[in-house]
């Protein structure tokens, strides 16, 4: 009886095989079309670092990496007494980032936290995208607000708030960036197994317990994700910072008084007053190079986080 059965599997997989030849050809330029772009995003980005190291060591070799670290003025611009420390838009940068983080990240996952574990299925159909429309509204937008409708209001009640400040543009970053920690956080939250919530419920703890003990850990590799890209997103922001921040390169850790970042005086020089090939206009290739430092090196922290919180989840 058991004879007959390779003679009624040969058909079959005749016909598979032939199948898969058909598609062979199809689905091998798939492959070359999905490689060609993965190598198109890598020769991208090793094009852009080339760039920022090339043009970057044609700088350093003027200004040595003592006055560049090692001073806290930066004053390029200037004809006489010429400072190239680049402390002050570093501080700049994570000031603004700092607070920008301090709004996204709580209310962000706050947010996910609720749309995830609390709200209805209806609900969250609604409010998802709601949240994830305000990521939508130009940075210009949100940098003309801070200027002129929330830095007002907070020199009602801040004394000595400058009318360029890191504190309007900080919040108004972290506005921006909380549909994108939310969004991150709910799907990684959501995508966390409900055997584990049933586990904890049905040894005695509460929904909230089991959402910060059980839930929340559990997808913490995806939370840390969306931080990390909110960090990102914060410290490359550009626009808010630029309109409203106050464009003074200044070495302060205080909130309420101006400041420039690195993006914004990326953009300041790049509008074409500073002639090409001048050690001034070289200047932004060295803040483009340590701003890429920072970011790469953010995010190789965070990888390295996430791998160890998945282990730990694994085992």
């Amino acid at each position: 009886m058991s004879a007959p059965a390779p003679e009624v599997a040969l058909p079959a997989v005749a016909a598979r095989t032939r199948a898969q030849r058909a598609s062979g050809p199809g689905e091998r330029v798939i492959e070359l079309g999905l490689a060609a772009c993965s190598a198109v995003s890598i020769v991208v980005t090793v094009g852009i670092v080339l760039v920022l190291v090339f043009e970057a060591a044609e700088f350093f070799r003027a200004v040595p990496l003592t006055k560049f670290f090692g001073d806290t003025e930066w004053t390029p611009l200037f004809k006489d007494n010429q400072h190239f420390g680049i402390w002050p838009l570093v501080m700049g940068t994570l000031v603004t980032s700092a607070i920008a983080m301090a709004v996204a990240l709580p209310f962000g996952l706050l947010a996910a936290i609720y749309l995830s574990e609390y709200a209805a299925p209806r609900t969250r159909r609604m409010l998802k995208p709601a949240l994830e429309l305000l990521a939508g509204v130009p940075t210009i937008v949100y940098g003309y607000f801070a200027l002129t409708v929330l830095t007002p209001f907070l020199q009602q009640f801040i004394p000595g708030l400058a009318g360029g400040n890191m504190l309007s543009p900080g919040i108004v970053m972290g506005i921006l960036i909380i549909p994108m920690v939310s969004s991150l956080a709910e799907d990684a939250i959501y995508a966390v197994p409900d055997s584990l919530r049933e586990g904890a419920l049905g040894l005695g703890a509460g929904k909230l317990p089991t959402i910060l003990r059980v839930v929340v850990p559990s997808a913490w590799s995806g939370i840390a994700a969306a931080m990390t890209l909110a960090v990102s997103r914060a410290i490359g922001e550009t626009m808010i910072v630029a309109i409203a921040a106050g464009n003074q390169a200044k070495f302060t850790t205080d909130p309420r008084e101006p400041a420039e970042t690195m993006t914004a005086y990326i953009v300041n020089i790049s509008k074409g007053d500073i002639p090409n090939g001048t050690l001034e206009y070289r200047t932004i290739f060295a803040v483009g190079l340590v701003l890429f430092a920072m970011t790469l090196t953010m995010n190789l922290i965070t990888y390295r986080l996430s791998r160890r919180l998945r282990a730990q989840s694994r085992a």
